[in-house]
Formats: C-alpha cells, sequence, structure tokens
C-alpha cells in the first residue's frame, strides 16, 4: 500500500509540473493549429519537411535548433514580411510537423544542411539572409562548409560555435538510459518536466501560456524525439569543430546575444568568435534575457535584422 501511494504521488508530481506560469491568452495570439495550416511540404529522400513560405522578395531563413522546431520564430514571420521579405521557416527533419523518421545518422549536421540546400533550391533560392539559433549553428556551419556561396548575410543568435560557450542542460551516453529518458518524453511522462526546466533554463521569467507551450509540447507527444537523441547522445558529447570553416565565412554577419544565456554564453568565446567570423563591433547586439531571445525579444530581434539587412 505505501508502495502505491508513493508511485501515486510521483505521478501526480509529473503530471502536475505545468510548463507555463500563466493562463492568460495574449490578444491575436498565434495558435500551433494555425501556425500548422500555413505549413507547406517539401519531400525529401529521408522523410517530409514542413516549412512555412511567406512574403515577397529578397530571402531570410529563420532557423531553429534543438529542441524546437520553427514555431520559436512565430512572432517574427509576419513582422519580417511584411517589410518586404520573403520569409522561409523550416521544421527540420525530426522537429515539429516535419516527419521523424528511425535512424541515427539520418539527423547529424551533414545530413540536416544537405536538406537545407535542397530546400531552398527547390524553392528557387538561390542566395539568402541566414538567420540561426541553438543547433541550427551547427547545421548552418555545415551547409556553408557544403556550399559557402548560398548565403549573402549571417545573423547568429545564441547558437554554437565553439566548445568555450557550450553548456548543454542535457548530455546523454547513447544506449538505454538515453533511449528511455526520450521514451518518457514522447509518452507524456516526463514531457510537461522537460519543457519546465527547459523554459526555466532559458527564460529570466517564464511568461509562456498554453497556447505558447502547445507549439513545444504537441511534436513531443507525436513523437519527435530520434532527432533529440542523435543530438544529446552524440553532438553534445563530441561537438564538431568547424574552425576552419569560419576562415571561409566572407559575408557580413550579426550576433544577436541574449546575454544571460547559461546554456550558450556568448563571454567565453566573444573575442575569438568575432575575430573568425568577422563581426564588426557595431554589428554585436545584446539583449536582456536568456536563450530563447524570440520568445520575448522578438520585436527587438526584428530591428536589428532588419537594420542589418539595409546596410
Amino acid at each position: 500500500m505505501r508502495k502505491f501511494f508513493l508511485f501515486t504521488l510521483m505521478g501526480l508530481l509529473l503530471f502536475s509540473c505545468k510548463p507555463y506560469e500563466t493562463t492568460k491568452i495574449r490578444k491575436n495570439q498565434i495558435t500551433y493549429e494555425d501556425f500548422r495550416a500555413e505549413q507547406r511540404l517539401y519531400p525529401t529522400q529521408d522523410g517530409l519537411i514542413k516549412y512555412i513560405d511567406k512574403g515577397e522578395g529578397p530571402a531570410i531563413l529563420l532557423l531553429h535548433g534543438v529542441p524546437v522546431s520553427g514555431w520559436l520564430y512565430r512572432k517574427m514571420i509576419d513582422p519580417l514580411a511584411k517589410k518586404g521579405y520573403r520569409v522561409i521557416v523550416p521544421d527540420m527533419l525530426g522537429y515539429g510537423s516535419s516527419d521523424s523518421p528511425e535512424g541515427f545518422e539520418i539527423y547529424n549536421n551533414e545530413n540536416h544542411a544537405k536538406r537545407i540546400l535542397e530546400l531552398m533550391e527547390s524553392l528557387g533560392i538561390e542566395s539568402w539572409t541566414h538567420v540561426m539559433h541553438d543547433a541550427g549553428g551547427l547545421w548552418t556551419w555545415e551547409l556553408i562548409k557544403q556550399d559557402p556561396d548560398k548565403i549573402e548575410k549571417l545573423v547568429v543568435l545564441n547558437t554554437i560555435i565553439y566548445e568555450e560557450g557550450f553548456y548543454p542542460p542535457v548530455r546523454m551516453k547513447p544506449g538505454g538510459f538515453a533511449k528511455t529518458a526520450m521514451w518518457a518524453y514522447r509518452n507524456g511522462v516526463t514531457t510537461n518536466t522537460l519543457l519546465k526546466k527547459l523554459f526555466k533554463e532559458g527564460l529570466k521569467e517564464n511568461t509562456l501560456n498554453p497556447v505558447d507551450v502547445e507549439g513545444y509540447k504537441t511534436p513531443l507527444l507525436e513523437g519527435k524525439t530520434d532527432a533529440m537523441y542523435y543530438f544529446f547522445s552524440q553532438t553534445c558529447n563530441d561537438l564538431p569543430d568547424y574552425s576552419e570553416v569560419f576562415e571561409n565565412v566572407k559575408v557580413p554577419v550579426s550576433v544577436i546575444w541574449g546575454i544571460h544565456d547559461t546554456m550558450l554564453q556568448w563571454p567565453p568565446q566573444e573575442n575569438r568568435a568575432a575575430n573568425a567570423l568577422g563581426v564588426r563591433p557595431e554589428d554585436i547586439h545584446f539583449v536582456d534575457e536568456k536563450h530563447f531571445i524570440q520568445e520575448t525579444k522578438a520585436q527587438e530581434i526584428t530591428y536589428k535584422i532588419l537594420d542589418f539587412m539595409k546596410k
């Protein structure tokens, strides 16, 4: 009987751990259903990729990281499109609304980069302004390695550059423990716990409501964890060195960084990164936030990107 009560208590604690702090819905708030309704399909040889293609004009690609999706950029898409840009926002394979096929190396940096290049080619976009966040940086460095002439301007948002600034909240060894953790994430056992921890570490103040969280939680409950498994059990333990790729970055670069980020820190790598990427001091901007700057500083980031693109 005592064990029964203990397991019941553990279950209540797990399922009552809500990853949002308010239930108040904002005016004209975007729902995940509406977001998905705007997504289009691109069939790769590895599986279907969902993406948003909105607006007309010079192209700008907004690339997410782990364990999120294009939903992270939902507040920036319309403002950029209304300013005369064609905004492309993919859900990378294994994330968001895109397929999550079984496999391991299918989710390595090389394959992620290859699929981005294929998507942009299918859209008839020869070059673009590239915005990336978190692990999207690794996929971007690999993209530049594969084809250095596609990106016209580069915007760095709290992304992975060097080991010195990389402090992931999760590192796992491949195997049973990591697979069990992924099972728990996608079956509702620790889904809320994961997200609550993520937002606690990634935001100065968690002001998300259930509509916001739905876009992060739904893909996990749909089973989108294989790509996460690869990242947490492989990439986090063996971070690639793209130093030689940085030497080939000859385009204008802007850095917009949440200065309170504990997972991806700018100060430990600032001189090395700024020099390697050739970033001018006036193109380095700090915002008063932690990791998920698109959630609370979308307007500020959008303005800074638009100013940079006009130069």
